[in-house]
């Protein structure tokens, strides 16, 4: 990956905002493995950067000091892990003040599947979901240690699946389709009681994990840094918000509308297409958006 500051729009009101990121989207691209394979991983912080950048994965088991340091900018780190744990990680930038990097867009989603497809229940439609709290004011670090928030993001844009908000997108799914939500709340302060109005979660797996399974769950908390993928199974037609019932945090920007009906067409893995992986063992390397 390569780490890039740069101006975004945020989704929801058009503003461009100074943003640092990986590969230049906020979220970052979504990376997804099979548990057992081996990433290759290289960040470069281009000479055009002005700040000290690294990566951090919630799914690596290695040391931190040595591979997870910041490098400044004109340099590269490679570092290779093994992805021994099935889930939904969160990814983003440790560089101090880590707070800020993240504030400002040095995150995304590695989604390790398992090995065992058999392990849970095959999906009919996968979407990811990264919620983040937005700061209008890159540079406030104090605003970020105080948790004055101006919005609450999915996938880096406010309402930004609410097609009753004007520019808004929206999740698509059929009647009795097994939809997976894979779910990372990257804060970097704030918690979601992640919640379908008009439904109950059939599964929750705690970081993805097929073995930590519930049943029947109407909200589920997922702390900053952490994540979870969620299993629903809608049998009527219809609109079913997915909200944080932090209940500031949906009326600043966090409602994805689940649009149910029979004409639902196929949907790509969000917020981009995974990232092609070969297993056993690989480079990692980008496939376009689709």
């Amino acid at each position: 990956m390569t780490a890039v500051e740069t101006d975004v729009v945020i989704e929801g009101n058009g503003e461009k905002y100074a943003a640092w990121t990986f590969n230049g989207t906020v979220p970052g691209p979504v990376v997804r493995v099979t548990e057992g394979d081996t990433i290759n991983f290289t960040l470069t912080n281009p000479a055009t950067n002005k700040n000290p950048h690294a990566m951090d994965f919630h799914a690596a088991e290695i040391d931190f000091l040595k591979n997870y340091r910041a490098i400044n900018a004109g340099e590269t780190i490679s570092f290779t892990f093994v992805a021994k744990k099935p889930g939904i990680f969160f990814y983003h930038c440790g560089a101090p003040p880590m707070i800020q990097h993240v504030a400002r867009g040095m995150f995304g989603a590695i989604i390790v599947d398992p090995k065992n497809a058999k392990a849970w229940p095959k999906a009919d439609r996968e979407y990811v979901l990264v919620q983040s709290e937005f700061f209008k004011n890159p540079n406030d670090v104090q605003a970020m240690f105080d948790r004055k928030y101006d919005n609450v993001l999915f996938n880096g844009g406010i309402f930004k699946y609410h097609p009753f908000v004007t520019g808004g997108g929206k999740l698509d799914a059929k009647p009795g389709e097994r939809v997976r939500i894979y779910f990372v709340n990257a804060g970097p302060n704030e918690f979601s009681s992640f919640h379908p109005i008009g439904e109950i979660w059939d599964n929750v797996y705690e970081s993805g994990n097929p073995t930590n399974k519930l049943t029947g769950v109407q909200t589920y908390v997922v702390g900053p840094g952490s994540a979870a993928t969620f299993d629903v199974v809608v049998e009527s037609a219809g609109a079913y918000p997915l909200v944080t019932h932090s209940l500031t945090g949906a009326l600043r920007g966090a409602i994805a509308v689940l649009l149910v009906g029979p004409d639902a067409k196929p949907a790509p893995l969000m917020p981009m297409v995974p990232w092609k992986v070969t297993t056993p063992q690989t480079e990692i390397t980008p496939v376009p958006v689709q």
